[in-house]
């Protein structure tokens, strides 16, 4: 069953189209690894799911709510009540430095009163330990690696316990002896059913990890499919270029 559907997004920079008629749906509990060049639109079309990009057409609908319904958006109440079923996770990290790791965590449950502190101190501990990082509680992100920013980071998002997580590039500000600790916990996550899309540059990752695989080129998603269909046997030149380079 369809958990994000979108239909025909369409999003332009003044004359520069970034979105072209964007269509795909997610599925509960699937994880979508979003491939493509630099610059051809897939942060963009991540950020449109959660209302960081408004879009100029088209429709967007999470677990049968419309953020956007042919290009006419929800009021700001319904708004803020779909998006709050999506957790993101960006690609530099965005802690804040003035709070401690745990403090980072619990300053959004707080804000909209998630839960009693207890509750939410709790929750705060269960997930830096989940994320290898519960000796971390009371430093500060400048004493921190950009694994475990990224980890914590990760951990931040589920605070607000999300139907839904997506990841914008989250290993690509990392060296690469980072990147595998971050992605170990996506693919925990994944082993737990989390729906999720990943924009990503780690084509093992996404050849591992993911049900399903789109590749972005130029503002249209070109192609679509199961990760072995898509890396072994692409239908199109372009995709098939893209693989080659990267593989």
């Amino acid at each position: 069953m369809a958990i994000i559907e979108v239909s025909n997004v369409k999003k332009s920079f003044g004359n520069v189209d970034v979105l072209k008629n964007i269509t795909f749906t997610v599925d509960k509990s699937e994880v979508v690894a979003v491939i493509g060049p630099s610059g051809s639109g897939k942060s963009t079309m991540l950020r449109s799911l959660i209302h960081l990009e408004h879009v100029n057409d088209g429709s967007i609908c999470v677990q049968g709510d419309y953020l956007v319904k042919d290009g006419i958006y929800a009021n700001s109440q319904d708004i803020k009540q779909i998006t709050s079923k999506m957790g993101m996770v960006f690609q530099h990290f965005n802690l804040f430095p003035h709070l401690t790791v745990k403090e980072n965590l619990e300053l959004a449950p707080r804000y909209v009163k998630k839960g009693s502190k207890e509750e939410i101190s709790k929750k705060s501990r269960e997930l830096l330990e989940k994320v290898g990082l519960s000796t971390k509680a009371d430093v500060y992100p400048a004493r921190l690696s950009g694994g475990q920013k990224q980890r914590v980071a990760i951990a931040r998002a589920l605070m607000m316990n999300p139907d839904i997580i997506l990841f914008d590039e989250p290993t690509s500000a990392l060296d690469p002896e980072l990147t595998g600790e971050v992605l170990q916990v996506i693919k925990q996550l994944a082993e737990e059913h989390m729906t999720m899309i990943v924009v990503t540059h780690e084509m093992g990752f996404a050849k591992e990890v993911a049900n399903k695989i789109m590749f972005v080129d130029n503002g249209e998603i070109l192609e679509s499919g199961k990760p072995e269909q898509i890396f072994t046997n692409p239908q199109f030149d372009r995709t098939r270029a893209f693989i080659n380079t990267v593989l």
